[in-house]
């Protein structure tokens, strides 16, 4: 690395011995990018995705088998009954925002069992803003559980909330928080709970950032329906936009009708020249998100041993994407912040700074030179500028350049100062 940047010899040693210590978590996350990537394969046989898959359509986009089969291939990956995959989602709260929509009627209770929801998605609940077509807006109530002191769900809260629930809602990353992701498995407890003492309850999940880094996915364990965007993890670095719904089959087809219109539902809606990019982008995925991983186990390891707070630490299970490194004051946080960007592809010349982001409720510093505006599949770091002034660390579409930003963000805080070998 230091034929090509200016690295301090001390960070190098660094993250050599960071290296030595995460090889038993890269061996793990390799046989899980096996076994995903082995799983996508299977998919596309049995979906028989063929050369007229990847034609797009125009108009109203009636019969465009594109988009069936893609429809299909995330249905079988997800260990669904149906999906709604479409490059019209905007992002990630959009799909969640159709879903919600899509299944909840005035008068129904929606309790999320994680805390507070990601910050983009507060308004749509309408926990905060002005309420304007929001959830609340149209009759929807909203009760809100916390999680246990050490991060695991309140079992026993979901219980005696789900009588009353139309839906249990989990959010499966940590969002601006330091909480931990929720496992599969975990997610699969909490559903058990909720639908022993209600089994009428819809089991929602916000799947983004964990798609693919575990064997299974939540609707695989008892969720009915999960979320996510594909300019993060499904996309593969590949997709330019989009974003999908999976799980039961009469709960996506109300997802389509709220993102079309009654009675046409997934039956319409042209795919243009997207379909290539989206296909080629989950076919793609296990091995982009294993690269994400492992540029996180690593940044784990290397913060730790230059004496920074991580979570989750090197060595703990992952379940999504996302590594926490805690900065300790605005400046730190700033700094490595830069350090990524200039560790970018894209960009690399930006210096990003905090700014009053639509949909959060604080100054936030986002670094991102992506090849896709915004998709933190790519290696990117974001945070709200506030206590405890923790960076959120995700992507890496290649595990060599993934290390590369994280040396360059640690080098970036050394040259100004704000870090002491």
């Amino acid at each position: 690395m230091t034929d090509f940047f200016d690295i301090d010899p001390r960070l190098m040693e660094l993250a050599r011995r960071a290296e030595e210590l995460c090889r038993p978590a890269f061996e793990r996350i390799g046989r899980v990018e096996e076994y995903n990537g082995q799983k996508v394969l299977s998919a596309f046989l049995r979906a028989g995705v063929s050369e007229a898959h990847l034609k797009g359509t125009t108009g109203y986009g009636y019969d465009d088998r594109g988009r069936e089969g893609l429809d299909q291939v995330f249905a079988l990956i997800f260990g669904a009954e149906d999906a709604l995959v479409r490059h019209t989602f905007v992002s990630g709260t959009h799909a969640l925002a159709t879903a919600l929509f899509g299944v909840l009627r005035p008068g129904d209770t929606m309790v999320s069992v994680t805390g507070a929801p990601y910050d983009t998605l507060e308004e749509t609940i309408g926990i905060r803003g002005e309420n304007t077509g929001s959830l609340m807006d149209f009759g929807v109530k909203y009760r809100q559980i916390e999680l246990l002191p050490d991060g695991s769900p309140d079992y026993e809260a979901i219980a005696a909330a789900a009588p009353s629930a139309r839906m249990i809602y989990l959010q499966r990353s940590r969002g601006y928080s330091l909480r931990p992701s929720l496992s599969v498995e975990t997610i699969g407890r909490a559903a058990r709970a909720a639908k022993e003492a209600n089994p009428k309850v819809i089991v929602m999940v916000d799947n983004c950032y964990g798609e693919l880094v575990e064997e299974r996915e939540p609707t695989q364990a008892g969720a009915d329906l999960i979320a996510g965007s594909l300019i993060k993890n499904p996309g593969g670095g590949i997709a330019p936009t989009g974003g999908y719904i999976a799980g039961r089959k009469d709960l996506v087809e109300l997802c389509g009708y709220r993102l079309t219109c009654p009675g046409m539902g997934k039956e319409v809606g042209c795919t243009l020249d997207t379909l290539r990019s989206m296909y080629q982008g989950i076919f793609f995925a296990p091995t982009v998100v294993a690269s994400a991983v492992r540029t996180a186990v690593f940044a784990a390891a290397f913060y730790q041993l230059l004496g920074f707070g991580v979570t989750p630490a090197w060595d703990e299970p992952r379940t999504d994407i996302i590594q926490s490194v805690l900065t300790g004051s605005p400046e730190t946080l700033c700094a490595f912040c830069q350090g990524i960007q200039k560790g970018a592809p894209v960009d690399s010349f930006v210096t990003p700074v905090p700014w009053d982001m639509p949909g959060y409720d604080s100054q936030v510093i986002m670094a991102a030179g992506a090849f896709t505006m915004g998709a933190s599949i790519e290696l990117s770091a974001d945070a709200p500028l506030r206590e405890p002034y923790a960076a959120w660390l995700q992507g890496g579409l290649t595990y060599p350049t993934g290390k590369a930003g994280v040396i360059l963000s640690a080098q970036e805080m050394l040259s100004e100062g704000l870090l002491k070998l």
